[in-house]
């Protein structure tokens, strides 16, 4: 049996999420020129706004949420939480099981901070969310990709994660739907995850805030409700389904079986504690936002603005010679693919500069989500259709001639 108990030593590392390309995009805006900005899953600069009853609620309840909380936050926040997590079939959540943050990020960092000594080892999927990986680095561990496959619609290679466990592996990440290629996990796919995990008794990680973001009449299931024998730690939040960004209001779950998770979760409950609480006037809008799960759907389903926008995208990307990407099927990122021969690509960040550069767009490289090859970058395709016509013109027209130079001084 696997022991989960974490020394308090934290290895420090420097972690650095800017870089050439968003320095260069500072400085333009900086000297005037407009950027469009596709590079991050902010709704509100492109018209989105949260639902009013949503808004109404924390206005109404400002002046009742000063101080702190319990550090695992609100009751009420929890217990419109622990309803949601019950909807989605998550076994053996209590309210103790529930924990606020300032948004998941916070959460993640929590998590991985709780559970990992130096050379630890987590599965993180390639491309992912980096703030995983970064998360598993600044806890001293080891952040092992694996493969997701593109000929199978961005699907998690099960048997490249089966070749990368060890035994120093704690846990694997699953992130469902999917941030960067917005791909969604069948549940014949998330069993067979389930099963390599009860196999070598590991920890899953259910990354889920895009849950309520899903088209083509396809259903999210939860990771957890396919684990009862099984901890599955699980993030949610406000920022995308309900056009929250900024508020920082998420939570994680704990899920399943915990009585061998022991020192894990007192871990946990201790970091929790040094924060003292999450955002307490954010955590007020969770019962409002939870009872209001519809608000989104609209703009899910044909004629909806972000359904609308990913046929545009998805089209103007397939449409260019040199170009393709897999459809996706929920959130609103789509991670195209370039043939690096014909433009002679050996560096994706010097590609998203270039095209910056000229055309005034701002994309983020896929190697930016521990991609390998630089084959690949995301779209936040969050602008209106128009805008994304506009920007669809401008990549045909930018590699109709262009051939990436080598460095001056490599």
């Amino acid at each position: 049996m696997k022991t989960y108990a974490k020394s308090t030593k934290l290895d420090h590392v420097c972690y650095d999420i800017r870089g050439p390309v968003m320095d260069e995009a500072n400085r333009m805006i900086a000297q005037g020129e407009e950027i469009l900005k596709l590079n991050i899953g902010n709704p509100a600069p492109f018209g989105f706004r949260a639902p009013e009853g949503v808004i109404k609620a924390i206005r109404e309840q400002l002046e009742d949420t000063e101080g702190y909380s319990d550090s695992r936050g609100l009751v009420a926040a929890r217990e419109a939480i622990l309803e949601y997590a019950r909807s989605k079939n998550m076994p053996n959540v209590t309210l103790d099981d529930i924990y606020t943050g300032n948004g998941v990020s916070e959460l993640i960092t929590l998590s991985m901070q709780g559970l990992l000594d130096h050379g630890d080892e987590i599965l993180v999927p390639s491309p992912d969310y980096p703030l995983w990986t970064a998360s598993v680095t600044l806890a001293g561990g080891k952040a092992v990709n694996y493969i997701c496959d593109e000929e199978q619609e961005w699907f998690p290679d099960i048997e490249d994660m089966r070749r990368k466990i060890t035994p120093r592996t704690k846990g694997i990440v699953v992130i469902n739907p999917n941030n960067p290629t917005g791909a969604l996990y069948p549940k014949e796919l998330l069993e067979q995850i389930v099963e390599l995990a009860r196999e070598h008794e590991l920890i899953l990680f259910a990354d889920e805030i895009y849950d309520r973001l899903v088209m083509d009449g396809r259903e999210h299931i939860a990771l957890a409700s396919l684990a009862p024998d099984l901890l599955t730690v699980s993030f949610n939040g406000l920022s995308k389904s309900h056009l929250l960004a900024g508020y920082r209001c998420g939570w994680m779950c704990l899920a399943g079986r915990k009585d061998y998770v022991k020192g894990y979760i007192e871990g946990i409950n201790l970091l929790s504690s040094m924060r003292l609480c999450s955002n307490v006037p954010a955590q007020s809008l969770i019962p409002a936002a939870l009872h209001d799960l519809e608000s989104a759907k609209d703009m899910l389903l044909p004629g909806g603005r972000i359904y609308e926008q990913r046929e545009v995208i998805y089209r103007a990307m397939n449409d260019i010679p040199g170009m393709s990407a897999v459809k996706p099927k929920a959130a609103f990122y789509i991670f195209p693919k370039i043939d690096i021969k014909r433009f002679n690509i050996t560096d994706d960040e010097q590609f998203v500069l270039d095209f910056l550069k000229e055309k005034h767009i701002l994309l983020t490289a896929g190697s930016g989500f521990h991609w390998e090859k630089p084959d690949h970058f995301r779209i936040v395709y969050l602008p209106e259709v128009s805008v994304l016509e506009e920007a669809g013109r401008r990549m045909a027209d930018f590699l109709a001639t262009y051939q990436q130079k080598k460095p001056a001084n490599p």
